[in-house]
């Protein structure tokens, strides 16, 4: 049997209503919450709400990556398994993947990441990179 840590004060903690914060539109049918972001720029953590049809395109993580999904489902391009509620998604460094939201209802998800997404070309060049300080960033922006 797992036993939890115990609280510790000395570890900064951070609460949220995350239901009050607003989603922000990244692009067409793709909106986002940052919930929280590391200030050396390695972790972050983010609700991610997708309409059907939308897709993430192909991209690599440098560190690991844990994704629930809390509503809908979405496909895993590269395999075409659907995952939905209640599924839990673990992308150990150096994955590289595409998916898309697919049924009747937006795909919502807690997504947790360490270090950067690196967006792909079709030459695996790198045409994008999102970060902790960069998603935090795009996402005050939005709020403005």
């Amino acid at each position: 049997m797992m036993q939890a840590t115990p609280y510790n004060p000395s570890i900064p903690s951070s609460v949220e209503d995350a239901d009050a914060l607003p989603w922000v539109e990244l692009a067409p049918g793709f909106s986002f919450k940052v919930l929280r972001a590391t200030s050396d720029d390695e972790t972050w953590v983010e609700l991610l709400r997708l309409q059907p049809g939308t897709v993430i395109p192909r991209h690599r993580h440098t560190g690991e990556v844990h994704a629930y999904t809390l509503a809908g489902h979405r496909e895993l391009i590269d395999t075409g398994m659907v995952v939905g509620p209640g599924s839990y998604v673990f992308e150990p460094p150096g994955t590289v993947d595409s998916w898309r939201a697919v049924g009747n209802q937006p795909l919502i998800m807690v997504v947790g990441v360490r270090g950067a997404i690196e967006y792909l070309d079709d030459a695996d060049a790198v045409i994008r990179r999102s970060t902790a300080t960069s998603a935090a960033e795009r996402y005050r922006r939005g709020c403005q």
